[in-house]
Protein backbone atom coordinates (compact mmCIF):
# COMPACT_ATOMS: atom_id res chain seq x y z
CA UNK A 1 0.00 0.00 0.00
CA UNK A 2 1.24 3.46 -1.02
CA UNK A 3 2.53 5.92 2.38
CA UNK A 4 0.64 8.94 2.83
CA UNK A 5 2.42 11.84 3.66
CA UNK A 6 0.58 13.60 7.02
CA UNK A 7 -1.48 17.04 6.39
CA UNK A 8 -1.62 19.31 8.75
CA UNK A 9 -4.46 20.33 10.38
CA UNK A 10 -4.72 22.70 13.36
CA UNK A 11 -0.92 23.02 13.78
CA UNK A 12 -0.77 19.21 14.48
CA UNK A 13 0.48 16.07 11.99
CA UNK A 14 -1.75 12.80 11.69
CA UNK A 15 -0.67 9.96 9.99
CA UNK A 16 -2.85 7.51 7.48
CA UNK A 17 -4.56 5.01 9.34
CA UNK A 18 -3.54 2.99 6.23
CA UNK A 19 0.14 2.62 6.90
CA UNK A 20 -0.14 0.30 9.32
CA UNK A 21 -0.21 -2.45 6.81
CA UNK A 22 3.18 -1.19 5.48
CA UNK A 23 5.55 -4.07 4.71
CA UNK A 24 8.33 -3.55 2.93
CA UNK A 25 11.72 -1.93 4.16
CA UNK A 26 10.91 1.33 1.83
CA UNK A 27 7.81 2.23 3.56
CA UNK A 28 9.22 1.47 6.99
CA UNK A 29 12.29 3.73 6.26
CA UNK A 30 9.74 6.32 4.95
CA UNK A 31 7.50 6.50 8.63
CA UNK A 32 10.71 6.81 10.55
CA UNK A 33 11.44 9.57 8.19
CA UNK A 34 7.80 11.23 8.65
CA UNK A 35 7.84 10.32 13.33
CA UNK A 36 11.04 12.19 13.00
CA UNK A 37 10.26 15.08 12.12
CA UNK A 38 7.73 15.58 15.01
CA UNK A 39 8.54 15.66 18.56
CA UNK A 40 5.23 15.79 21.03
CA UNK A 41 6.35 17.24 24.33
CA UNK A 42 5.21 15.69 27.85
CA UNK A 43 2.29 18.21 27.88
CA UNK A 44 0.05 17.31 24.98
CA UNK A 45 1.49 20.13 22.80
CA UNK A 46 2.92 18.86 18.96
CA UNK A 47 5.62 20.82 17.77
CA UNK A 48 7.98 20.68 14.34
CA UNK A 49 11.46 19.34 15.08
CA UNK A 50 12.41 21.65 11.88
CA UNK A 51 12.27 24.78 14.76
CA UNK A 52 15.29 25.15 16.48
CA UNK A 53 16.25 23.24 20.09
CA UNK A 54 16.40 27.07 21.54
CA UNK A 55 13.14 27.76 20.19
CA UNK A 56 11.44 24.61 21.65
CA UNK A 57 13.33 25.80 24.85
CA UNK A 58 12.41 29.15 24.80
CA UNK A 59 8.27 28.00 24.97
CA UNK A 60 9.12 25.73 27.54
CA UNK A 61 10.84 28.21 29.50
CA UNK A 62 7.88 30.55 28.67
CA UNK A 63 5.21 28.78 29.79
CA UNK A 64 7.02 27.60 33.31
CA UNK A 65 7.77 31.25 34.04
CA UNK A 66 3.95 31.73 33.72
CA UNK A 67 3.35 29.30 36.27
CA UNK A 68 5.95 30.62 38.72
CA UNK A 69 4.71 33.88 38.06
CA UNK A 70 0.91 32.96 38.62
CA UNK A 71 1.23 31.06 41.75
CA UNK A 72 3.27 33.02 43.06
CA UNK A 73 0.79 36.21 42.59
CA UNK A 74 -2.09 33.80 44.25
CA UNK A 75 -0.13 32.47 47.19
CA UNK A 76 0.38 36.55 48.08
CA UNK A 77 -2.82 37.39 47.67
CA UNK A 78 -4.05 34.40 49.79
CA UNK A 79 -1.73 34.85 52.28
CA UNK A 80 -2.17 38.42 52.78
CA UNK A 81 -5.89 37.93 52.88
CA UNK A 82 -5.82 34.94 55.13
CA UNK A 83 -3.88 37.85 57.49
CA UNK A 84 -6.76 40.61 56.97
CA UNK A 85 -9.34 38.10 57.83
CA UNK A 86 -8.04 36.99 60.86
CA UNK A 87 -6.96 40.39 61.63
CA UNK A 88 -11.18 41.22 61.18
CA UNK A 89 -12.12 38.52 63.14
CA UNK A 90 -9.28 38.41 66.89
CA UNK A 91 -8.78 42.50 66.67
CA UNK A 92 -11.57 44.68 66.17
CA UNK A 93 -10.20 47.64 66.73
CA UNK A 94 -7.01 48.11 64.86
CA UNK A 95 -8.75 46.04 61.53
CA UNK A 96 -12.08 46.19 61.14
CA UNK A 97 -14.31 44.27 58.83
CA UNK A 98 -14.13 47.35 56.48
CA UNK A 99 -10.25 47.12 56.10
CA UNK A 100 -11.04 44.12 55.11
CA UNK A 101 -13.96 44.81 52.68
CA UNK A 102 -11.91 47.40 50.97
CA UNK A 103 -9.08 44.76 50.28
CA UNK A 104 -11.70 42.98 48.56
CA UNK A 105 -13.11 45.84 46.60
CA UNK A 106 -9.51 46.34 45.69
CA UNK A 107 -9.48 42.57 44.39
CA UNK A 108 -12.96 42.12 42.83
CA UNK A 109 -12.47 45.42 40.71
CA UNK A 110 -8.78 44.66 39.49
CA UNK A 111 -10.09 40.94 38.72
CA UNK A 112 -13.69 42.63 36.93
CA UNK A 113 -11.08 44.77 34.61
CA UNK A 114 -8.92 41.56 33.33
CA UNK A 115 -11.84 39.71 32.77
CA UNK A 116 -13.22 42.62 30.13
CA UNK A 117 -9.83 43.28 28.67
CA UNK A 118 -9.64 38.79 28.61
CA UNK A 119 -12.73 38.88 26.51
CA UNK A 120 -11.94 41.68 24.20
CA UNK A 121 -8.55 40.40 23.68
CA UNK A 122 -9.61 37.12 22.46
CA UNK A 123 -12.53 38.01 20.39
CA UNK A 124 -10.48 40.61 18.40
CA UNK A 125 -7.42 38.36 18.20
CA UNK A 126 -7.14 35.93 15.55
CA UNK A 127 -6.96 32.21 16.34
CA UNK A 128 -6.39 33.31 19.91
CA UNK A 129 -8.10 29.91 21.30
CA UNK A 130 -7.54 27.01 18.97
CA UNK A 131 -8.52 24.37 20.61
CA UNK A 132 -11.76 23.59 23.62
CA UNK A 133 -11.58 21.11 26.19
CA UNK A 134 -14.73 19.01 26.03
CA UNK A 135 -14.71 18.01 29.60
CA UNK A 136 -14.22 21.58 31.14
CA UNK A 137 -17.25 23.61 31.87
CA UNK A 138 -20.49 21.03 31.16
CA UNK A 139 -23.75 22.47 30.73
CA UNK A 140 -24.87 21.56 34.40
CA UNK A 141 -21.93 23.17 36.08
CA UNK A 142 -22.14 26.27 34.25
CA UNK A 143 -26.15 25.71 35.30
CA UNK A 144 -25.25 25.87 38.91
CA UNK A 145 -23.09 28.75 38.53
CA UNK A 146 -25.66 30.52 37.07
CA UNK A 147 -28.24 29.60 39.88
CA UNK A 148 -25.86 30.38 42.60
CA UNK A 149 -24.87 33.64 41.05
CA UNK A 150 -27.95 34.52 40.59
CA UNK A 151 -28.73 34.15 45.01
CA UNK A 152 -25.55 36.02 45.41
CA UNK A 153 -26.75 38.85 43.62
CA UNK A 154 -29.96 39.10 45.40
CA UNK A 155 -28.16 38.87 49.06
CA UNK A 156 -25.96 41.58 47.72
CA UNK A 157 -29.35 43.39 46.96
CA UNK A 158 -30.65 42.57 50.46
CA UNK A 159 -27.36 43.70 52.18
CA UNK A 160 -27.31 47.40 50.21
CA UNK A 161 -31.05 47.34 51.48
CA UNK A 162 -29.65 46.97 55.41
CA UNK A 163 -26.62 48.87 55.06
CA UNK A 164 -28.57 52.30 53.67
CA UNK A 165 -30.64 51.56 56.54
CA UNK A 166 -27.22 52.22 58.93
CA UNK A 167 -25.51 54.04 56.55
CA UNK A 168 -26.15 57.15 58.86
CA UNK A 169 -24.29 55.33 61.61
CA UNK A 170 -21.96 52.83 59.39
CA UNK A 171 -19.47 52.77 57.01
CA UNK A 172 -20.26 53.29 53.58
CA UNK A 173 -17.58 50.83 52.68
CA UNK A 174 -20.45 48.37 53.78
CA UNK A 175 -22.55 49.80 50.77
CA UNK A 176 -19.82 50.06 48.27
CA UNK A 177 -18.76 45.93 48.43
CA UNK A 178 -21.92 44.01 47.56
CA UNK A 179 -22.51 46.67 44.60
CA UNK A 180 -19.14 46.41 43.56
CA UNK A 181 -19.10 42.12 44.33
CA UNK A 182 -22.79 42.10 42.35
CA UNK A 183 -21.60 43.25 39.42
CA UNK A 184 -18.30 41.30 39.98
CA UNK A 185 -20.56 37.76 39.77
CA UNK A 186 -22.72 39.36 36.73
CA UNK A 187 -19.24 39.56 34.67
CA UNK A 188 -17.59 36.21 35.84
CA UNK A 189 -20.41 34.13 35.06
CA UNK A 190 -21.05 35.49 31.97
CA UNK A 191 -16.89 35.12 31.05
CA UNK A 192 -17.23 31.34 32.37
CA UNK A 193 -20.34 30.71 30.50
CA UNK A 194 -19.01 31.59 27.53
CA UNK A 195 -14.97 30.87 27.86
CA UNK A 196 -14.78 28.17 30.40
CA UNK A 197 -13.72 25.75 27.97
CA UNK A 198 -10.89 27.86 26.04
CA UNK A 199 -7.34 26.53 25.63
CA UNK A 200 -5.81 29.96 25.16
CA UNK A 201 -2.75 30.25 23.08
CA UNK A 202 -1.83 33.80 23.00
CA UNK A 203 -0.27 35.81 25.69
CA UNK A 204 -0.17 32.73 28.10
CA UNK A 205 1.65 34.58 30.86
CA UNK A 206 -0.60 37.24 30.94
CA UNK A 207 -3.52 34.93 30.94
CA UNK A 208 -2.18 32.15 33.72
CA UNK A 209 -1.45 35.64 35.96
CA UNK A 210 -5.21 36.91 34.96
CA UNK A 211 -6.80 33.43 36.12
CA UNK A 212 -4.79 32.69 39.22
CA UNK A 213 -5.72 36.36 40.07
CA UNK A 214 -9.74 35.72 39.27
CA UNK A 215 -8.65 32.03 41.35
CA UNK A 216 -7.35 33.82 44.62
CA UNK A 217 -10.48 36.71 44.47
CA UNK A 218 -12.97 34.16 44.64
CA UNK A 219 -10.95 32.33 47.09
CA UNK A 220 -10.86 35.11 49.11
CA UNK A 221 -14.80 35.83 48.60
CA UNK A 222 -15.40 32.69 49.76
CA UNK A 223 -12.89 32.63 52.75
CA UNK A 224 -14.78 35.80 54.16
CA UNK A 225 -18.23 34.70 53.71
CA UNK A 226 -17.04 31.17 55.21
CA UNK A 227 -15.85 33.30 57.87
CA UNK A 228 -18.83 35.66 58.51
CA UNK A 229 -21.33 32.20 58.68
CA UNK A 230 -19.19 30.55 60.54
CA UNK A 231 -19.27 33.04 63.34
CA UNK A 232 -22.84 33.99 62.83
CA UNK A 233 -24.32 29.86 63.27
CA UNK A 234 -21.40 29.85 66.27
CA UNK A 235 -23.56 29.46 69.48
CA UNK A 236 -21.72 30.74 72.40
CA UNK A 237 -22.41 29.36 76.10
CA UNK A 238 -24.45 31.92 78.26
CA UNK A 239 -21.44 31.99 80.17
CA UNK A 240 -17.60 31.04 78.67
CA UNK A 241 -16.38 30.38 82.74
CA UNK A 242 -18.83 27.66 83.30
CA UNK A 243 -18.83 24.69 81.58
CA UNK A 244 -21.14 23.89 79.10
CA UNK A 245 -22.77 21.31 80.77
CA UNK A 246 -23.26 23.17 84.21
CA UNK A 247 -25.40 25.75 82.99
CA UNK A 248 -28.17 23.12 81.63
CA UNK A 249 -26.89 23.70 78.21
CA UNK A 250 -28.70 27.09 78.15
CA UNK A 251 -27.05 29.42 74.60
CA UNK A 252 -27.21 31.99 72.87
CA UNK A 253 -26.77 32.82 69.25
CA UNK A 254 -24.55 35.64 68.85
CA UNK A 255 -25.09 37.74 65.38
CA UNK A 256 -22.25 39.70 63.89
CA UNK A 257 -23.21 42.64 65.88
CA UNK A 258 -23.18 41.59 68.76
CA UNK A 259 -19.74 39.95 68.32
CA UNK A 260 -18.83 43.63 67.76
CA UNK A 261 -20.08 44.71 71.07
CA UNK A 262 -23.30 47.14 71.69
CA UNK A 263 -24.19 49.23 69.14
CA UNK A 264 -26.15 52.28 68.91
CA UNK A 265 -26.25 52.84 65.06
CA UNK A 266 -30.22 52.26 64.79
CA UNK A 267 -31.49 51.57 61.27
CA UNK A 268 -33.41 53.86 59.25
CA UNK A 269 -36.89 51.63 58.18
CA UNK A 270 -38.08 48.64 59.41
CA UNK A 271 -37.08 45.97 57.36
CA UNK A 272 -33.89 46.03 58.58
CA UNK A 273 -33.85 42.48 60.58
CA UNK A 274 -36.00 41.34 57.78
CA UNK A 275 -32.80 41.70 55.05
CA UNK A 276 -30.13 40.69 57.50
CA UNK A 277 -32.00 37.31 58.23
CA UNK A 278 -32.59 37.12 54.43
CA UNK A 279 -28.95 37.59 53.29
CA UNK A 280 -27.59 35.03 55.46
CA UNK A 281 -29.77 32.35 54.57
CA UNK A 282 -28.46 33.28 50.85
CA UNK A 283 -24.82 33.09 52.38
CA UNK A 284 -24.56 28.95 51.32
CA UNK A 285 -25.35 29.80 47.43
CA UNK A 286 -22.60 33.08 47.41
CA UNK A 287 -20.12 29.95 49.03
CA UNK A 288 -20.50 27.99 46.77
CA UNK A 289 -20.42 29.79 43.72
CA UNK A 290 -17.33 31.25 44.73
CA UNK A 291 -16.11 27.57 44.60
CA UNK A 292 -17.39 26.67 41.26
CA UNK A 293 -16.03 29.58 39.96
CA UNK A 294 -12.64 29.24 41.44
CA UNK A 295 -12.64 25.20 40.35
CA UNK A 296 -13.44 26.61 36.83
CA UNK A 297 -10.80 29.48 36.99
CA UNK A 298 -8.54 26.59 37.68
CA UNK A 299 -9.13 24.48 34.76
CA UNK A 300 -9.03 27.39 32.39
CA UNK A 301 -5.58 27.94 34.17
CA UNK A 302 -4.49 24.20 33.61
CA UNK A 303 -5.34 24.56 29.79
CA UNK A 304 -3.68 27.92 28.74
CA UNK A 305 -1.38 26.48 26.09
CA UNK A 306 -3.10 22.84 26.22
CA UNK A 307 -3.59 21.24 22.36
CA UNK A 308 -6.19 18.93 23.10
CA UNK A 309 -7.59 16.37 20.57
CA UNK A 310 -11.08 16.19 20.28
CA UNK A 311 -11.48 13.18 17.68
CA UNK A 312 -12.74 11.07 20.41
CA UNK A 313 -14.89 13.51 22.23
CA UNK A 314 -17.87 11.81 24.44
CA UNK A 315 -20.75 13.51 25.25
CA UNK A 316 -23.19 11.28 27.18
CA UNK A 317 -26.76 12.25 26.99
CA UNK A 318 -29.18 12.08 30.22
CA UNK A 319 -32.19 10.62 30.33
CA UNK A 320 -35.36 10.49 33.09
CA UNK A 321 -36.55 7.53 31.41
CA UNK A 322 -33.24 5.63 32.28
CA UNK A 323 -33.98 5.62 36.14
CA UNK A 324 -36.34 5.75 39.03
CA UNK A 325 -35.93 3.99 41.51
CA UNK A 326 -32.67 5.51 42.72
CA UNK A 327 -34.15 9.02 42.23
CA UNK A 328 -37.36 8.32 43.97
CA UNK A 329 -35.66 6.97 46.76
CA UNK A 330 -33.88 9.69 47.03
CA UNK A 331 -36.68 12.33 46.97
CA UNK A 332 -38.22 10.17 50.12
CA UNK A 333 -34.71 10.67 51.87
CA UNK A 334 -35.05 14.85 51.22
CA UNK A 335 -38.18 15.09 52.21
CA UNK A 336 -37.76 13.35 55.33
CA UNK A 337 -34.76 15.23 55.90
CA UNK A 338 -36.01 18.71 55.09
CA UNK A 339 -39.36 17.81 57.72
CA UNK A 340 -36.98 16.63 60.21
CA UNK A 341 -34.63 19.64 59.63
CA UNK A 342 -37.81 21.95 60.36
CA UNK A 343 -38.45 20.32 63.39
CA UNK A 344 -34.95 20.08 64.55
CA UNK A 345 -34.71 24.25 64.14
CA UNK A 346 -38.02 25.07 65.45
CA UNK A 347 -37.83 22.93 68.37
CA UNK A 348 -34.00 23.76 69.25
CA UNK A 349 -34.52 27.50 68.91
CA UNK A 350 -37.33 27.17 71.61
CA UNK A 351 -34.26 26.97 74.44
CA UNK A 352 -36.78 24.00 75.92
CA UNK A 353 -33.98 21.41 77.24
CA UNK A 354 -36.45 18.47 76.56
CA UNK A 355 -37.65 19.69 73.45
CA UNK A 356 -33.65 19.81 72.13
CA UNK A 357 -33.39 16.80 73.32
CA UNK A 358 -36.03 15.32 71.31
CA UNK A 359 -35.09 17.21 68.51
CA UNK A 360 -31.37 15.57 68.54
CA UNK A 361 -32.54 12.40 68.98
CA UNK A 362 -34.70 12.63 65.73
CA UNK A 363 -31.95 14.62 64.18
CA UNK A 364 -29.27 11.82 64.61
CA UNK A 365 -32.22 9.46 63.81
CA UNK A 366 -32.55 10.54 60.33
CA UNK A 367 -29.05 10.93 59.88
CA UNK A 368 -27.56 7.30 60.58
CA UNK A 369 -30.74 5.81 58.44
CA UNK A 370 -29.78 8.41 55.21
CA UNK A 371 -26.15 7.25 55.57
CA UNK A 372 -26.71 3.73 56.50
CA UNK A 373 -28.48 3.81 53.21
CA UNK A 374 -26.24 5.20 51.42
CA UNK A 375 -23.48 2.94 52.19
CA UNK A 376 -25.34 0.03 50.98
CA UNK A 377 -25.85 1.19 48.18
CA UNK A 378 -22.23 2.80 47.46
CA UNK A 379 -21.25 -0.62 48.57
CA UNK A 380 -22.93 -2.62 45.52
CA UNK A 381 -21.63 0.29 43.51
CA UNK A 382 -18.07 -0.40 44.12
CA UNK A 383 -19.05 -3.85 44.03
CA UNK A 384 -20.15 -3.28 40.17
CA UNK A 385 -17.32 -1.07 38.85
CA UNK A 386 -14.84 -4.20 40.10
CA UNK A 387 -16.98 -6.44 37.75
CA UNK A 388 -17.22 -3.92 35.38
CA UNK A 389 -14.83 -4.40 32.15
CA UNK A 390 -14.61 -0.72 30.93
CA UNK A 391 -11.08 0.76 30.48
CA UNK A 392 -9.70 3.53 32.79
CA UNK A 393 -9.46 7.10 31.34
CA UNK A 394 -6.24 7.43 29.56
CA UNK A 395 -4.18 10.67 28.98
CA UNK A 396 -4.09 13.96 30.89
CA UNK A 397 -7.35 15.85 32.25
CA UNK A 398 -7.33 18.70 34.33
CA UNK A 399 -11.05 18.44 34.79
CA UNK A 400 -11.05 15.21 36.26
CA UNK A 401 -7.89 15.62 38.12
CA UNK A 402 -9.11 18.78 39.99
CA UNK A 403 -12.33 16.48 41.32
CA UNK A 404 -11.04 13.73 42.64
CA UNK A 405 -8.19 16.40 44.69
CA UNK A 406 -11.46 18.02 45.75
CA UNK A 407 -13.29 15.09 46.42
CA UNK A 408 -10.26 13.61 48.84
CA UNK A 409 -9.39 17.58 50.04
CA UNK A 410 -12.61 18.46 50.88
CA UNK A 411 -13.88 15.07 52.82
CA UNK A 412 -10.81 15.55 55.41
CA UNK A 413 -12.90 18.67 57.44
CA UNK A 414 -16.09 16.21 57.98
CA UNK A 415 -13.42 13.38 58.87
CA UNK A 416 -11.81 16.16 61.33
CA UNK A 417 -15.15 16.73 63.04
CA UNK A 418 -16.34 12.77 63.14
CA UNK A 419 -12.59 11.60 64.42
CA UNK A 420 -12.76 14.59 67.25
CA UNK A 421 -16.36 13.52 68.29
CA UNK A 422 -15.84 9.98 68.12
CA UNK A 423 -12.86 10.54 70.79
CA UNK A 424 -15.29 12.77 72.98
CA UNK A 425 -18.19 10.60 73.03
CA UNK A 426 -16.04 7.47 74.21
CA UNK A 427 -14.05 9.42 76.78
CA UNK A 428 -17.26 10.58 78.49
CA UNK A 429 -18.13 6.61 78.34
CA UNK A 430 -21.20 7.33 75.95
CA UNK A 431 -23.57 8.24 78.42
CA UNK A 432 -27.14 8.23 77.06
CA UNK A 433 -29.04 8.02 74.12
CA UNK A 434 -27.80 10.98 72.55
CA UNK A 435 -24.23 10.36 72.48
CA UNK A 436 -24.77 6.68 71.81
CA UNK A 437 -26.57 7.91 68.33
CA UNK A 438 -23.70 10.22 67.91
CA UNK A 439 -20.99 8.14 67.99
CA UNK A 440 -22.84 5.63 65.66
CA UNK A 441 -23.84 8.31 63.52
CA UNK A 442 -20.02 9.68 63.24
CA UNK A 443 -18.49 5.95 62.58
CA UNK A 444 -21.43 5.26 60.13
CA UNK A 445 -20.55 8.81 58.28
CA UNK A 446 -16.63 7.64 58.17
CA UNK A 447 -17.50 4.57 56.50
CA UNK A 448 -19.82 6.12 54.08
CA UNK A 449 -17.28 8.74 53.17
CA UNK A 450 -14.92 6.36 52.47
CA UNK A 451 -17.14 4.13 50.26
CA UNK A 452 -18.66 7.00 48.49
CA UNK A 453 -14.82 8.31 47.48
CA UNK A 454 -13.86 5.30 46.05
CA UNK A 455 -16.93 4.92 44.42
CA UNK A 456 -16.77 8.45 42.80
CA UNK A 457 -13.04 7.96 41.92
CA UNK A 458 -13.82 4.70 39.99
CA UNK A 459 -16.77 6.12 38.19
CA UNK A 460 -14.96 9.34 36.89
CA UNK A 461 -11.72 7.12 35.82
CA UNK A 462 -14.15 5.29 33.84
CA UNK A 463 -14.28 5.20 30.48
CA UNK A 464 -17.73 5.66 28.85
CA UNK A 465 -20.36 2.51 28.37
CA UNK A 466 -20.04 1.90 24.69
CA UNK A 467 -23.14 1.35 22.49
CA UNK A 468 -22.93 -2.31 21.50
CA UNK A 469 -25.91 -3.36 23.24
CA UNK A 470 -28.63 -1.68 21.75
CA UNK A 471 -30.10 -2.85 18.44
CA UNK A 472 -29.77 -0.73 15.41
CA UNK A 473 -32.93 -0.26 13.25
CA UNK A 474 -32.82 1.03 9.32
CA UNK A 475 -35.58 2.79 7.92
CA UNK A 476 -36.47 1.47 4.59
CA UNK A 477 -37.66 4.52 2.83
CA UNK A 478 -38.80 2.88 0.12
CA UNK A 479 -41.15 0.58 1.85
CA UNK A 480 -42.52 3.83 4.40
CA UNK A 481 -43.40 5.60 0.75
CA UNK A 482 -45.61 2.50 0.14
CA UNK A 483 -47.34 2.66 3.60
CA UNK A 484 -47.79 6.40 2.72
CA UNK A 485 -48.82 7.37 -0.59
CA UNK A 486 -48.61 11.31 0.79
CA UNK A 487 -45.00 10.64 0.80
CA UNK A 488 -43.88 8.66 -2.70
CA UNK A 489 -42.55 12.13 -3.93
CA UNK A 490 -40.69 13.15 -0.88
CA UNK A 491 -37.17 11.91 0.40
CA UNK A 492 -37.33 12.92 4.02
CA UNK A 493 -39.09 10.32 6.42
CA UNK A 494 -39.72 12.34 9.35
CA UNK A 495 -39.56 10.34 12.71
CA UNK A 496 -43.08 10.02 13.59
CA UNK A 497 -44.10 7.98 10.57
CA UNK A 498 -42.16 5.00 11.26
CA UNK A 499 -44.20 2.71 12.54
CA UNK A 500 -41.95 1.12 15.72
CA UNK A 501 -41.78 4.55 18.59
CA UNK A 502 -38.19 5.75 18.48
CA UNK A 503 -37.98 4.72 22.55
CA UNK A 504 -37.61 1.10 21.41
CA UNK A 505 -34.94 2.02 18.83
CA UNK A 506 -32.82 2.44 21.51
CA UNK A 507 -32.40 -0.83 23.32
CA UNK A 508 -32.47 -1.17 26.35
CA UNK A 509 -29.90 -0.36 29.44
CA UNK A 510 -27.82 -3.32 30.55
CA UNK A 511 -28.26 -4.34 34.04
CA UNK A 512 -25.18 -3.25 35.44
CA UNK A 513 -25.95 0.42 33.90
CA UNK A 514 -29.26 0.75 35.34
CA UNK A 515 -28.37 0.00 38.71
CA UNK A 516 -25.22 2.73 38.68
CA UNK A 517 -27.23 5.00 37.28
CA UNK A 518 -30.18 4.12 39.93
CA UNK A 519 -27.54 4.46 42.68
CA UNK A 520 -26.14 7.74 41.37
CA UNK A 521 -29.76 8.94 41.44
CA UNK A 522 -30.13 7.89 45.10
CA UNK A 523 -26.78 9.19 45.98
CA UNK A 524 -27.41 12.51 44.50
CA UNK A 525 -30.27 13.63 46.37
CA UNK A 526 -28.88 12.06 49.89
CA UNK A 527 -26.03 14.28 49.11
CA UNK A 528 -28.38 17.14 48.61
CA UNK A 529 -30.27 16.55 52.32
CA UNK A 530 -26.92 15.85 53.91
CA UNK A 531 -25.94 19.80 52.04
CA UNK A 532 -28.96 21.42 53.18
CA UNK A 533 -28.81 20.72 56.77
CA UNK A 534 -25.61 22.02 57.62
CA UNK A 535 -25.62 24.89 55.02
CA UNK A 536 -28.74 25.98 56.39
CA UNK A 537 -27.65 26.10 59.92
CA UNK A 538 -28.20 22.83 61.75
CA UNK A 539 -25.34 22.33 64.37
CA UNK A 540 -25.98 19.74 66.90
CA UNK A 541 -22.20 19.75 67.32
CA UNK A 542 -23.11 23.09 69.45
CA UNK A 543 -26.51 21.50 70.96
CA UNK A 544 -24.82 18.62 71.88
CA UNK A 545 -22.55 19.24 74.72
CA UNK A 546 -20.05 16.73 74.67
CA UNK A 547 -17.70 18.04 72.36
CA UNK A 548 -17.84 21.41 74.51
CA UNK A 549 -17.25 19.38 77.64
CA UNK A 550 -14.36 17.26 76.38
CA UNK A 551 -12.51 20.35 74.49
CA UNK A 552 -12.19 23.66 75.74
CA UNK A 553 -15.11 25.33 74.01
CA UNK A 554 -12.69 27.64 71.64
CA UNK A 555 -11.15 24.41 70.59
CA UNK A 556 -13.91 22.72 69.87
CA UNK A 557 -15.22 25.74 67.83
CA UNK A 558 -11.98 25.95 65.92
CA UNK A 559 -12.52 22.51 65.19
CA UNK A 560 -16.59 22.81 63.86
CA UNK A 561 -16.21 25.95 62.02
CA UNK A 562 -12.86 24.80 59.99
CA UNK A 563 -14.15 21.67 59.24
CA UNK A 564 -18.15 22.20 58.26
CA UNK A 565 -17.23 24.20 55.37
CA UNK A 566 -15.04 21.44 54.01
CA UNK A 567 -18.24 18.90 54.97
CA UNK A 568 -20.93 21.34 53.24
CA UNK A 569 -18.74 22.17 50.13
CA UNK A 570 -18.14 18.00 49.66
CA UNK A 571 -21.71 17.13 50.03
CA UNK A 572 -22.48 20.20 47.27
CA UNK A 573 -19.34 18.68 45.09
CA UNK A 574 -20.38 14.95 45.38
CA UNK A 575 -23.38 15.93 43.70
CA UNK A 576 -21.87 17.15 40.64
CA UNK A 577 -19.75 14.13 40.47
CA UNK A 578 -22.33 12.13 41.04
CA UNK A 579 -24.31 13.50 37.86
CA UNK A 580 -20.80 13.31 35.84
CA UNK A 581 -20.55 9.24 36.60
CA UNK A 582 -24.63 9.06 36.15
CA UNK A 583 -24.18 10.12 32.67
CA UNK A 584 -21.26 8.55 32.15
CA UNK A 585 -22.71 5.00 33.40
Amino acid sequence: MRWHAPQKASGSYSCSSNSRNMTTKQELEAMENQISTIQVSSHGETVKSGLSHGGFKTVEKGRNWGWLLSGFISLNILLLGIAIVSGSVFNKIQITSAHLQIFLIFLVILTTIWMIYYKIHTSRVYRAVLYKDTHAGPIWLRGGLVLFGVCSVIMDIFKIIYYVGRMHCDSPVKIAFPVVQALFVIVQTYILWVHAKDCVQIQQIITRCGLMLTLSTNLMVWMTAVTEESLHQTVFPADPSYNASSNGGYKIDVTSQDRAGPSDCKCSHNMCDVFEKAYYYLYPFNIEYSLFASAMAYVMWKNVGRQVDEHHSHSPRFSLWDVLIGPVAGLIVLVAGLATFVVYEVDVSKGDQKKKENALIMHYIMNIVAILLMSITTLIGCIIFRMDKREQVSGKNPTRSLDVGLLVGASLGQFLICYFTIVAVLASGVQGHINGLNLANSILTVIQLCLQNAFLIKGLHREPFKETETSTVFANVMAVRERDPDRRSSSIVPAHTLPIPLTFLRGRLSWKRRILKEICGFLLFCNVILWIMPAFGARPQFDDTVGSDIYVFETWAAIVNIGMPFGIFYRMHSVASLFEVCLTS
